[in-house]
């Protein structure tokens, strides 16, 4: 890759508290080596499709813009939930795509997301390969279900950990005020990895931690969750349940789907997942006559800046610049990636 060259960049899928960043550390790395303009898709792929390009050099025109940017959570780009389709079958959006390419002279393109986000950066470097283009296509890991292949952990994982752990015990000690027997089921978000549900634990830094926490790489059974509640209840004055959204019975029926299946679903072919903590705690209620309530963390884990771990921030920034780097360097079709060294 040439000096003075373009580049992209776009962000992809749900958002977090360092995917911003991650945006940063790109800018950032393409102008020191020597990019002549950075531009950003407008809402990922989806967005560039409908030529919606802008100038990043307008926008980020100072230091301060770009330490603003660093802390700033959610998708800066805005973003979109796009399946690029197989191009044997349908060719037509790389055909667009690589003409948007030309025209605003692309030498790089980067990706910020996660699992989804790296099968576009696959199929885009794939078919660049096929046609002889000498684009690099880099994925930039981003994700706060930590995920990702290959990578030690994700960027936005750290941050969404951090606010779970913390509201978690704020709900303990809550649940707590009155002399009256309750259980609390809280709802964190994972289809298929229990990394969310699982920081809940960290609250016993503070004290206490959640009674039951269960993950989706466990069968869930109904049965035996209400023998384990209906024992605690008989033990301790309130209980609080962490459970992952994603959560399956052994034959792989969604908890959230038991009351009433749903016909929901992304352009990925993803079931939209709610109401696993509703479910759970109605038959807390039913079944054990106890006082309950459910509590769905939803789309608040993903962008608490007032909760943002700087670490986080750090290494989104750092895996940015990575792949700027290693685009520089010819490599293409790669991901940036963490690995722990101690």
């Amino acid at each position: 890759m040439s000096w003075g060259t373009n580049v992209l960049v776009g962000q992809s899928g749900g958002p977090t508290a360092v995917i911003n960043s991650s945006l940063a550390g790109v800018y950032e790395a393409a102008k020191a080596l020597g990019a002549a303009h950075v531009y950003g898709m407008e809402y990922g792929i989806q967005g560039l499709l409908q030529g919606k390009i802008v100038d990043l050099d307008d926008r980020l025109d100072d230091k301060m813009e770009i330490e603003l940017l660093k802390r700033t959570p959610s998708s800066y780009l805005g973003s979109c939930r796009f399946k690029l389709p197989n191009p044997a079958t349908d060719e037509r959006p790389f055909v667009q795509l690589f003409e948007l390419f030309a025209k605003y002279c692309i030498g790089a393109v980067f990706y910020i997301g996660g699992n989804d986000s790296m099968d576009t950066i696959a199929k885009l470097s794939a078919y660049g390969a096929a046609k002889g283009s000498e684009i690099r296509f880099i994925g930039v890991p981003k994700t706060i279900d930590n995920d990702l292949m290959y990578t030690d952990h994700t960027p936005g994982y750290g941050s969404a950990a951090k606010y779970i752990a913390t509201i978690l015990k704020e709900v303990i000690c809550d649940s707590s005020v009155y002399d009256i027997r309750s259980v609390t089921v809280a709802e964190i978000m994972g289809r298929h990895a229990g990394w969310l549900a699982g920081s809940a634990a960290l609250a016993s830094a503070c004290g206490s931690r959640p009674d039951l926490i269960y993950l989706p790489e466990v069968a869930f059974d109904v049965d035996d969750f209400l023998k384990k509640v209906k024992k605690l209840v008989s033990e301790k004055q309130s209980i609080v349940i962490a459970v992952s959204e994603g959560i399956k019975t052994a034959d792989g029926r969604y908890v959230c789907e038991l009351s009433a299946p749903s016909d929901k679903t992304d352009s990925f072919g993803h079931v939209q997942l709610s109401g696993t903590g509703k479910y759970l705690s109605d038959l807390i209620i039913e079944k054990l006559g106890c006082k309950s309530r459910a509590i769905e963390l939803s789309t608040l884990q993903r962008c608490a800046g007032h909760l943002t771990s700087r670490v986080d921030i750090t290494e989104a920034y750092q895996v940015g610049g990575t792949a700027v780097k290693a685009a520089f360097e010819g490599k293409t079709g790669q991901m940036g990636i963490l690995k722990r060294v101690s």
